[in-house]
């Protein structure tokens, strides 16, 4: 029986189960069978191959053990194991609950069952705070709880709450409490999952290994770092946690209308379907609180803070639904925006419904004036609760490629295999060897494979690119996602407030006749002054917005408050603007309503009051503005220079809005108002004239761009602006070659039309051929496609628009789910994809990128300060060319505050004594700032993403508004990758001298002394520290990181660097036989110092040594090995100690390390071998690196 939930975003698969008895565990009789079998066979032949018999029995016992330690790292093992499969959910107490990709990792969690009434049980699971609900009457699966989310607006409208306790708690019981509550565990408890983790199992059996070969130093210090470095990650992880904990929303008395009437109940105890009033939320102290839950806002408007979810620290206006056609069927990700208060968020001013609005059949009006909004998700299933899900499960996706570190792993084990065998091979043949230590070496080879300190190693590479990442103000709640921004082939980015500034200009008004001249055709081209335009183009730009005066300042669109400072309007708290100067036909305007801008309507428009001079009553009138093409149809008198100037217009790059009004008449009330539907209302429009934004570019993105484009990545801009428009700013950027764009026209005035490629100048036009791309590509045009011509495309030829949609530049007048469509389809096209938007239109296309970066278009002010105040820090982590237009004039004007307050400070006080003091400060905020890096520097695992740095837009949120951001996260990508791929090739060298050392030299009795593992350890674990911690160069270079463990390089370069390392050894050991021969090898024996040792330990550090300095990759992804002093400096020492021990320039210290003294010609051959590995390796390298070393673009077609 099939229960899984259909197209869930987090759960893909749920199977049922029961636990058997104990002895029919999958771990207990058969492996009693297999013992009573080893004993009855042991029992018979024990005469025979003694050490088979122990050797066998070991084999099972560690086989039974794994067997039980799978239980714990594999779910589906232990379901195996452990538990019987059940198809009907009744009769099941387990589910095992398979996550969809990067959601986390599958749980097999408790069934939950309640007797509802006497036919009717409730069965549910609980899935990362998300409930599923099994659906025993129509669908026979597990579904998510349905939230009240898809009725008509008339619903909501006249809900008048839970009329009685009975209701209420049958929805209870259906959505559950309105809480966000998180068990923190016991330190004990996170430990002892973390001490039976594979890994650390298996560094715990090498440490066991250690000991029993006798190296006690090697072992308990090896043990120790292990414990340690566990034990702080579980603090780290405490801590996380507790931080997460808090971020939850404290309870605090809300008025809800349940049983007819208004009351106080804490905000934890608040249901799906409850009608709540919405106040002003208090920010005092204890006090503060937020939304408790995701509110649809049903009456009265209010402005809200949504710092806490999206980062943006301009407030949003929300509007009430009861202006809205009542027949509209909410739709959470279209109405969202602007009709839903998101939990989390803060209210910073509400204007409560009129009398006249109260509705009839809905709740009365709230006794403490609020607005009224109906409770639509709660606890986890809210807005907050996602963002604190995608926090709290994304903490422990810090990881590498999974999948190539296995077969990498199983690469390596290849050899060690090889040398295990030789050694039981060669051992066994001689009958006087210990078949005891013969195992134990075998064992040790195999494991020597699997450094210990690997995972550290990959987890140390993404931390430290979090850490850096957010000390530029770059935050990310999905760190698996960092190595993908390394790889990216394709970026795009959407235009406006991304590419273009936020800080607007108007330069005017074109297409009115406004002057005496008589060539209608001159002056119809020519820019009016917005405030010398007609009064009917002046009181569209006064009144068809959606602005907000909230204590004197405007909250809105930047587009929208740049047109009413144009035209020299005042907006009051009660929507009535008045003109600043008075002119005859300019009276003050109230509006009354409005329809919102949509990105698929691509317009908007208000209906507005004026009072007639000598008259009481009111005349109405309609005011409208859009994209051109939008309104064109709804205009009753079309000019005839209408499409040739808009088309002029947008070449030139400019921002085109088209104007147009309808007088309603009088006699009209405010409930008839308001009940108009706006296809009645848009329609026979008389239009006043184009309105030009220009929107200059920020002041970095050309620098960024040029940046991103020299480092051989494909560029795409995806903009619901107009085609022309986008062209321009694309040309201006380099998106597209000299020769410009091809745009897909339509000449017919629907999808059935003609359809051509034409150039932006229309001089070129190619026919639409979909039989013959190559004529298409051989032109030297770029492409551009609208979203018309894409869905015309997906209908008429889908293997065409796939064919050409990586070789497009320009996707102009998409909507937001033709922005997701296009990011989609370029992923299954085999691109890595990274979208930059500015997190409300683009949320979609952002989560579906490989790489999704959300820029704030509004800094807070916090962060502004901080970058400021940090001085010299702020000059390297925040982009110079993003600072003139990332800084507002706020933070100037703190700063020269705190001048006057030092100056204030420093008056009458000698200049020599307050320059001493200024000195003092300085030297000691400088220790200050620097004993603060260090404790970050040894945090193990970077702290927890907070609220308000993470953005439910996207994995990636840039807390400034510059697209700098882009590099800084593709040069940590790259420097991830790397880091991660020379660690790879520096630990398969380690492992492939070792597993030779311990194979064929052990049977030549060489081994290390405790002291010299303890030693070699020790430098191991310093240099891949010092690796993990490189960072990036400044510049973005034009090579391309390799993408993948697997390659041509990497397996070459490993096996010609052990070819080389190998016939060292072998020439050495047998230089060192013949220097010191030895008639019979004592393998019981204590470590003696000898020549054969000494040699082969040297050589075995120097070649470590070398294999650090040889693969470190440096440039151009990361600063070079002379620029990485830790590094440079523990390799330098490294190798002088090395020298030390081999001129015997210290001979306590070679004593201490059991090195003995070498003869002056064997010396000097030592010396001369050392020195051929270093230059042949370098050789080897960078010949490889020079061939194959490089990563290539991928090919658009």
């Amino acid at each position: 029986m099939q229960v899984s939930p259909e197209n869930d975003n987090l759960v893909r698969k749920i199977e049922l189960y029961n636990k058997r008895h104990w002895l029919l565990y999958g771990f207990v009789i058969p492996f009693l069978l297999i013992y009573c079998a080893v004993a009855v066979c042991w029992y018979m032949f024990h005469d025979e191959r003694f050490e088979v018999w122990i050797i066998l029995s070991l084999v099972v016992f560690l086989v039974h053990i794994l067997a039980v330690l799978f239980c714990f790292w594999s779910v589906d093992f232990r379901c195996f194991m452990m538990y019987t499969k059940v198809s009907v959910p009744l009769k099941a107490d387990y589910a095992k609950v398979v996550p969809t990709l990067h959601n986390g990792s599958t749980e097999l969690v408790l069934i939950q069952k309640r007797n509802l009434s006497k036919d009717k049980d409730k069965i549910w699971v609980e899935f990362q705070k998300m409930v599923y609900v099994f659906d025993a009457e129509e669908k026979k699966r597990f579904l998510p709880v349905e939230f009240p989310t898809n009725n008509m607006f008339k619903y909501y409208q006249n809900w008048k709450g839970y009329q009685d306790e009975e209701s209420c708690e049958m929805s209870k019981e259906e959505f559950g409490d309105n809480v966000m509550e998180m068990i923190i565990p016991e330190f004990k408890e996170l430990f002892l999952e973390r001490a039976t983790a594979p890994f650390f199992v298996f560094q715990v059996f090498c440490v066991v290994l250690w000991c029993l070969d006798e190296y006690w130093y090697y072992s308990l210090f090896t043990l120790f770092m292990l414990v340690a470095f566990e034990a702080s990650l579980v603090y780290q992880q405490l801590r996380n946690m507790a931080e997460i904990r808090k971020m939850g929303n404290k309870p605090y008395n809300i008025n809800v209308f349940r049983s007819r009437k208004w009351r106080h109940i804490p905000s934890n105890q608040l249901v799906a379907g409850d009608i709540i009033s919405i106040t002003r939320s208090s920010t005092e102290g204890s006090l503060a609180h937020s939304i408790p839950c995701d509110v649809l806002l049903l009456r009265g408007r209010v402005i809200v803070d949504e710092a806490m979810l999206t980062g943006e620290s301009v407030p949003q206006m929300k509007e009430p639904i009861e202006n809205v056609d009542p027949e509209t069927v909410l739709d959470l990700p279209t109405h969202s925006r602007l009709h839903l208060i998101s939990g989390g968020t803060k209210v910073v001013q509400h204007e409560p419904p009129t009398r006249s609005s109260t509705a009839k059949e809905g709740a009365s009006r709230p006794p403490d004036n609020g607005c009224v909004g109906y409770v639509i998700h709660t606890g986890f299933n809210t807005s907050q609760g996602k963002l604190l899900r995608t926090i709290l499960y994304g903490v422990k996706r810090v990881t590498a490629n999974n999948l190539e570190t296995f077969a990498f792993i199983m690469f390596l084990l290849v050899f060690a295999i090889t040398a295990s065998a030789y050694v039981w091979v060669v051992g066994s043949a001689d009958p006087e060897r210990s078949r005891y230590k013969l195992v134990l070496n075998c064992v040790l080879i195999l494991t020597s494979v699997v450094p210990p300190e690997l995972p550290i190693e990959l987890s140390l590479a993404v931390n430290s690119s979090l850490l850096a990442l957010s000390k530029l103000y770059v935050y990310c709640t999905e760190p698996f996602r960092i190595p993908f921004a390394g790889k990216a082939d394709m970026c795009c980015f959407d235009k406006t407030g991304t590419l273009t500034s936020d800080s607007l200009i108007v330069e005017g008004i074109a297409g009115i006749n406004g002057g005496t001249d008589d060539n209608k055709k001159v002056s119809s081209y020519s820019l009016c002054p917005v405030t010398e335009a007609p009064a009917e183009t002046q009181k569209v730009l006064a009144t068809c917005h959606a602005l907000v005066n909230m204590e004197d300042d405007l909250v809105g669109d930047p587009l929208e408050q740049a047109m009413l400072k144009a035209v020299e309007w005042n907006l009051t708290k009660g929507d009535v603007v008045i003109p600043k100067k008075r002119s005859p036909g300019l009276q003050p305007l109230k509006v009354v309503q409005r329809f919102h801008f949509s990105s698929l309507l691509k317009r908007m428009s208000t209906i507005v009051s004026q009072e007639e001079l000598g008259s009481v009553d009111l005349t109405y009138m309609v005011t409208v503005k859009g994209a051109a093409e939008a309104l064109k149809p709804m205009f009753s008198n079309i000019p005839s220079f209408y499409d040739e100037q808009h088309q002029s217009l947008s070449q030139r790059g400019a921002r085109v809005l088209a104007l147009g009004y309808r007088m309603l008449g009088k006699g009209f009330s405010i409930s008839q108002i308001r009940g108009m539907k706006r296809d009645d209302v848009e329609r026979n429009l008389t239009f006043v004239g184009f309105v030009i934004i220009s929107c200059p570019l920020k002041s970095d993105s050309k620098a960024v761009m040029k940046e991103l484009r020299n480092a051989s990545h494909h560029m795409t801009m995806i903009t619901g602006d107009n085609p022309l428009t986008a062209c321009h700013v694309g040309k201006v950027l380099h998106f597209t070659g000299k020769s410009g764009c091809l745009i897909l026209t339509n000449k017919g005035s629907d999808e059935d039309g003609q359809w051509f490629w034409q150039s932006v100048d229309s001089k070129v036009e190619l026919p639409l051929d979909t039989s013959n791309l190559k004529s298409l590509f051989t032109q030297n045009y770029d492409l551009c496609l609208t979203g018309n011509a894409m869905s015309y495309l997906q209908n008429f030829d889908e293997k065409y628009l796939k064919k050409i949609l990586p070789s497009v530049r320009i996707f102009a007048r998409t909507s937001p789910k033709q922005k997701e469509q296009v990011i989609i389809s370029l992923k299954q096209l085999g691109f890595n994809v990274l979208m930059c938007g500015d997190g409300t239109n683009d949320v979609g296309a952002l989560k579906h990128a490989h790489v999704g970066v959300a820029l704030l278009s509004n800094p807070p002010e916090s962060v502004l300060k901080k970058s400021q105040a940090n001085g010299t820090e702020s000059k390297t982590d925040i982009p110079k060319a993003s600072s003139s237009s990332d800084k507002p004039d706020s933070g100037k004007s703190s700063a020269k505050g705190r001048q006057r307050q030092v100056k204030a400070v420093d008056k009458g006080q000698p200049r020599a004594l307050r320059n001493r003091m200024q000195q003092k400060q300085d030297e000691l905020a400088r220790k200050q700032k620097k004993m603060q890096d260090l404790i970050n520097e040894m945090e193990p695992d970077p702290q927890v993403v907070k609220m308000g740095d993470a953005s439910i837009a996207a994995p990636f949120s840039y807390k400034l508004s510059s697209t700098a951001a882009i590099c800084h996260i593709i040069k940590q990508g790259r420097c991830t990758l790397v880091t991660t791929l020379q660690m790879f090739k520096i630990l398969a060298l380690n492992a492939l001298v070792l597993a030779y050392s311990q194979s064929v030299l052990y049977l030549d009795g060489v081994k290390f002394s405790d002291a010299q593992a303890t030693l070699q350890g020790l430098l191991l674990a310093g240099c891949f520290l010092f690796i993990s911690r490189s960072k990036p160069l400044k510049v973005l270079s034009k090579q391309r990181p390799l993408p993948n463990i697997f390659n041509a390089y990497t397996i070459l370069t490993i096996c010609g660097q052990f070819s080389l390392h190998f016939a060292s050894l072998v020439y050495l050991v047998g230089q060192a036989k013949e220097r010191e021969p030895r008639e019979k090898v004592d393998f019981e024996a204590d470590f003696k110092a000898n020549l054969l040792n000494s040699t082969v330990y040297v050589l075995s550090l120097a070649t470590q040594i070398i294999t650090f300095a040889i693969n470190y990759r440096g440039h151009p992804f990361m600063e070079s090995l002379w620029e990485n002093k830790p590094l440079l400096y523990s390799l330098v020492g490294a190798g002088s100690f090395l020298v030390a021990l081999v001129t015997n320039a210290l001979p306590e210290v070679n004593q201490q390390f059991e090195i003995v003294e070498f003869e002056n010609e064997y010396r000097l051959i030592l010396l001369q071998v050392i020195g051929s590995i270093l230059l042949l390796s370098w050789t080897i390298d960078r010949s490889l690196r020079f061939v194959i070393g490089t990563g290539r673009l991928r090919r658009l077609h």
